[in-house]
């Protein structure tokens, strides 16, 4: 949108107030790519937005004033935000399943896309609380014959818990709880709402918390996989805190004092990169800070 570039003050405003309602919250850096403007002057119109009541800054960007601790976005929604980010962390993630093991995704578009990264794993039983999740292995059996002549890879046998189905599709409540509970998975990969050193691992779904917890204890292995823009987000419940995580997997939009900071409480950082990921084709080049 070049022609921004030339927008009067009042103009440009009111197109932020636009994106941040139309998508549920919005970037600095996505403002200053569509406006043509500059870092500084997005901030200060995010300030003055702010001060005047029209939406509430967080980190890295700002929401909807409604939308705060308590909202939770929906899957379309979600979707949209942070693409190339979610697909180099998905890749960077799936290089950590072995053939054969237990694998438990959580709700989340980031572990939509790493379901879809593992199809090709052979050997797979996978347990989820995500619609989402669950289709994506579906859809891949019912497109190779239930294993007759579609793929290399012998499909994942899938275990979908029931429960109350939240507005991202993930399911949660005392009947998922109940199934998590009886069953033990060698690695659990974790979307999460926010992450922050202060509130570990938190959600805006007070019921998704306990689910989420529930998933934690069942899992030898945790490992959390998040885009850059969750780091310093809260939403209303926390869950676990940065000492019970085992692994996180984020892009290269994390920035070095975060990374620092990160890599202080955890046992190993991935770090994936988009843009190197174009460029290499199907390995996506990793950093490992441990």
């Amino acid at each position: 949108m070049s022609d921004n570039q030339n927008l009067l003050a009042g103009q440009r405003r009111a197109l932020i107030l636009e994106e941040v309602r139309r998508r549920g919250g919005v970037r600095v850096s996505e403002l200053t790519r569509m406006l043509g403007v500059s870092d500084m002057t997005v901030r200060r119109d995010l300030d003055l937005l702010a001060r005047q009541g029209s939406l509430e800054k967080v980190h890295g960007g700002a929401v909807p004033l409604s939308e705060r601790r308590t909202h939770e976005p929906g899957f379309e929604a979600k979707s949209s935000l942070e693409p190339s980010a979610k697909s180099a962390i998905a890749r960077a993630a799936a290089g950590l399943v072995s053939p054969g093991s237990a694998v438990a995704l959580s709700g989340g578009t980031t572990t939509f896309a790493l379901a879809r990264e593992l199809l090709t794993v052979p050997g797979l039983t996978v347990v989820t609380n995500s619609v989402r999740v669950a289709d994506v292995f579906h859809d891949a059996a019912q497109e190779s014959g239930e294993g007759g002549g579609g793929g290399s890879a012998r499909p994942a046998t899938v275990v979908l818990t029931g429960g109350v189905r939240t507005p991202s599709d993930a399911l949660v409540g005392p009947v998922a709880d109940a199934a998590i509970g009886s069953l033990h998975f060698d690695v659990l990969f974790l979307g999460v709402h926010g992450i922050s050193v202060e509130a570990g691992l938190s959600t805006p779904n007070l019921a998704e918390a306990e689910t989420n917890r529930r998933l934690i204890r069942s899992a030898r292995r945790v490992v959390v996989v998040a885009d850059h823009t969750k780091w310093g987000t809260t939403g209303l419940s926390s869950f676990a805190s940065l000492d019970e995580v085992d692994t996180l997997v984020t892009d290269a939009g994390l920035r070095g004092a975060e990374r620092e900071e990160v890599a202080g409480h955890l046992a190993e950082l991935v770090i994936a990169d988009p843009a190197e990921m174009a460029a290499a084709g199907d390995d996506t080049p990793v950093r490992r800070i441990s």
